[in-house]
């Protein structure tokens, strides 16, 4: 079974962001960039798969700038074998790299599709949703728990009254969640193989797709500085405070 990884170049998520003076973007000059945190577990649910002889191919792709590349030979050095680019300089919104990612699916005809949930730097949690309709395709979102047995997969969802579990029938899509695994640590000598590992690049034109923004991005602002908090002395003084100062109560 063939298994699709998509992965995102962000924001590392260790860096305190800076807004552009004139509020227009956030400033990404010599702004470390990483993979995703989502997608270092869908990448590394993938390679577990393999490992456990259910895969036999993890393909990892990306939308994105040239720079993306870093990412896909990230998710290389992590175990996939191959990796897809899909060139572009465009701020690409979830619609669009849905359709791209549909493309992908239609031309690599895998077995099961692995997303992270939600990208850091967008929040959206949309795209895996939408490649899954715009595929047609079953779809198990938020995992923590991934398990594949012949043409099934079993999802354990995490959902705000615990926990779901769904069986797809394959080929199918996933969206996972934090608790689904702890990625690990490329190692050296898989960094210098992964420069050797085959990576095509394609564009969004080459599939047909308008990646084109259909938003408009008004303004950026940082958020409010918070307040210290304060300690109390007892219950009644806390309650005093949320009835007369917090206006709370």
């Amino acid at each position: 079974m063939k298994v699709l990884v998509a992965v995102k170049r962000v924001i590392d998520y260790n860096v305190k962001i800076r807004v552009k003076p004139d509020h227009s973007d956030v400033d990404l000059t010599n702004v470390k960039m990483a993979m995703n945190p989502f997608c270092e577990i869908a990448v590394e649910e993938a390679v577990r798969l393999k490992e456990k002889g259910v895969a036999t191919e993890v393909v990892a792709v990306t939308i994105g700038p040239k720079a993306a590349q870093e990412q896909l030979r990230t998710a290389l050095a992590l175990g996939a074998d191959r990796a897809v680019h899909v060139e572009t300089e465009e701020r690409v919104e979830s619609l669009a790299a849905a359709k791209l990612l549909a493309k992908v699916v239609e031309e690599e005809q895998p077995g099961l599709v692995i997303l992270g949930k939600q990208a850091i730097d967008t929040d959206n949690n949309q795209t895996g949703q939408m490649l899954a309709a715009l595929a047609g395709l079953p779809q198990g979102t938020f995992a923590s728990e991934v398990k594949v047995d012949g043409g099934k997969v079993q999802v354990t969802r995490e959902v705000d009254g615990g926990l779901q579990t769904v069986e797809l029938t394959l080929p199918a899509v996933i969206t996972t969640d934090l608790r689904l695994n702890e990625p690990r640590y490329a190692k050296l000598p898989d960094i210098m193989k992964a420069k050797k590992k085959p990576l095509d690049v394609k564009s969004p034109a080459d599939y047909g797709v308008e990646v084109a923004s259909k938003l408009t991005l008004l303004k950026v602002e940082s958020p409010a500085e918070r307040k210290g908090g304060i300690k109390v002395g007892s219950v009644d003084e806390l309650v005093d405070k949320l009835k007369n100062e917090a206006k709370v109560l």
